[in-house]
């Protein structure tokens, strides 16, 4: 296990686990929420997120945590291990809500500078209807590369508790 890509809707814990896993193996961790805004919430473009990751991906370990559907290819096609967090949309919604209240009006830690944490009914709407739309999608994906990769999908605290505990340092 030494090319992580963590996966799943926002809210889901992708950024809290890959930050354990990388104090745990000592791999880098790359957010792409940090690498995928400017300040003000500028999206950079499509090309340059490829290029960002495949820049990455050349490395021999990585821990790359974020959904961003439209460079997914990138990232599971060159991942060894692929964790899928797929927890409950109350769960999710209710982290947002509290991520939200936790860094109103700054920059929380996985995020680029510039971008204050916001909320938006288009983000609650996409975590809401995540599991019938985008869910369905991931599964098969995620199917279609277990021949050839790890892949681990982590649906509670308790299962993600169970998971980082079998790591070794």
């Amino acid at each position: 296990m030494k090319r992580i890509a963590v996966i799943g809707p926002a809210g889901s814990g992708k950024s809290t686990l890959s930050r354990e896993l990388s104090e745990k193996t000592g791999i880098a961790v790359y957010h792409l929420d940090s690498l995928h805004w400017r300040p003000g919430w500028e999206a950079v473009s499509k090309e340059e997120q490829r290029s960002i990751q495949n820049g990455i991906i050349s490395q021999n370990s990585w821990i790359i945590d974020g959904n961003y559907g439209g460079t997914l290819d990138v990232r599971l096609t060159a991942a060894d291990t692929i964790v899928f967090m797929d927890v409950p949309r109350r769960v999710c919604l209710y982290r947002i809500i509290k991520r939200y209240v936790q860094y109103r009006n700054r920059t929380r830690p996985d995020m680029a500078e510039g971008c204050p944490e916001r909320i938006s009914f288009q983000l609650l709407k996409w975590v809401w209807q995540y599991r019938k739309k985008k869910r369905p999608e991931i599964m098969e994906r995620l199917r279609s590369c277990s021949l050839e990769r790890e892949v681990v999908v982590l649906k509670s605290t308790r299962g993600v508790s169970s998971f980082l505990s079998q790591i070794t340092d």
